[in-house]
């Protein structure tokens, strides 16, 4: 992607539906056998890739770019292996494993892959498995997990892992008995699988909660859903409106679930106005300095810290920037820094000194987020921005470049 420094953002843009939503459902709509609807599927590489997988497992799945629309016909698992080349790619391939548990009693899977943003090891899948009364073997680079069949029991996490309680969540719903998972994630992606598995026919209470509950049921039916609006996109429109002092109203979102984002926004000087469906950013100068500390919801999103960071490169003094979730996110400073940027890395903290202007140089997207915010410091930075490996960006935002044109941006693509 090349960025030249743009005007103030002004306009109306769109939020598609959440990725991190979407994959799980996915995956989930395999518990049933018929026909599956899911509307507001982001098309993206990731969904591409778990709707290959899939088809792996036995399904037919239709996705329907146009309408963002997945239709996926199952009668059945046929397989209970993933295949290594496209468990490598995707990190949420591993969201596999409870589902074939539940259907197959089996199920062997590679060590998955993703971004290279931390260790994010599956050790607390694999406890909540076992808790289900699984047999864990681990073999040089992938995992077999096996059961008679699951049973229900009390399961405490570590760590709310999102991935954790979402896997143990759909191997739980078709165990016997009933499941307790303490210190659960509280994502609005927890809640919206949650709701799911529900019109599936499942039981599940508390999610969005420390403590969910799943009755066990002995089958799940077919429905319609739709997915959120996905608030790490929203978010990130939110700060390149804030960033290039534009006025920008962010459409198909859920207000409340941006408001750790809007609280920043907030403090940094911006104007922010909420309503039903939509929210409205104006950018304003100076921009304020503002200490962010990344937190598993709902605390401050560790999927924004990037993208306030580059916000925070140009503020009127300095910013204190903790990572508390990965330890290895701060691969976008280094990129960053090459464009002017002061900042100094303190542990697991990020010390900004605000400047002036940023200036144009070519970067690398490390990862997905990493890439989002090179692209909004494209935007403010004088001169000219090359942004390479965009490949990280494609995987999670929709039409990125289209989007960011039509609020003005000076941004196009180019064949490497």
């Amino acid at each position: 992607m090349v960025i030249e420094k743009s005007t103030p953002l002004k306009g109306v843009v769109r939020i598609s539906g959440a990725k991190n939503s979407a994959l799980p459902i996915l995956v989930a709509s395999l518990l049933a056998d018929g026909e599956t609807v899911i509307e507001e599927v982001p098309i993206l590489k990731d969904v591409s890739v778990i709707c290959e997988l899939i088809r792996h497992l036995g399904a037919e799945v239709i996705l329907d770019g146009e309408r963002e629309k997945a239709i996926i016909r199952t009668d059945g698992i046929k397989v209970f292996e993933t295949p290594h080349h496209l468990v490598k790619q995707m990190r949420a391939s591993i969201l596999s494993m409870g589902v074939l548990l539940a259907r197959c009693g089996k199920v062997r899977i590679s060590m998955p892959g993703g971004c290279a943003i931390g260790i994010r090891p599956i050790d607390l899948h694999l406890k909540g498995f076992q808790k289900l009364g699984a047999e864990i073997n681990l073999g040089c680079g992938f995992v077999e997990a096996s059961c008679r069949k699951l049973r229900g029991n009390n399961i405490y996490l570590d760590f709310p892992s999102v991935g954790a309680t979402e896997n143990i969540m759909m191997a739980a719903v078709l165990a016997d008995g009933e499941t307790v998972i303490e210190n659960a994630a509280e994502e609005p992606e927890i809640v919206d699988l949650a709701n799911f598995l529900n019109e599936m026919g499942a039981k599940i209470s508390g999610a969005g909660t420390k403590i969910i509950k799943i009755e066990g049921v002995k089958n799940l039916n077919p429905c319609n859903h739709i997915i959120i609006p996905d608030r790490i996109e929203a978010g990130t429109y939110m700060v390149a409106s804030a960033i290039t002092g534009g006025d920008v109203i962010i459409e198909n979102v859920i207000p409340c679930h941006l408001r750790p984002i809007t609280a920043k926004l907030l403090e940094a000087g911006m104007m922010v106005e909420e309503y039903e469906n939509s929210i409205r950013v104006q950018g304003k100068k100076p921009i304020n300095p503002v200490d962010i500390k990344t937190m598993p919801y709902p605390g401050f999103p560790t999927d924004m810290q990037p993208q306030m960071m580059s916000m925070l490169c140009i503020a009127s003094g300095t910013s204190i920037v903790t990572e508390t979730v990965f330890e290895n996110r701060f691969m976008h400073v280094g990129e960053l820094k090459r464009m002017g940027a002061r900042i100094k890395i303190e542990g697991r903290s990020a010390v900004i000194d605000g400047i002036e202007s940023l200036s144009g140089a070519p970067v690398k997207a490390t990862d997905l987020r990493a890439g989002a915010a090179l692209v909004l410091a494209g935007l403010i930075a004088d001169g000219y921005t090359e942004v390479y490996d965009v490949h990280h960006i494609d995987r999670g935002y929709v039409k990125m470049v289209e989007k960011l044109k039509n609020l003005g941006a000076k941004i196009w693509r180019e064949e490497a």
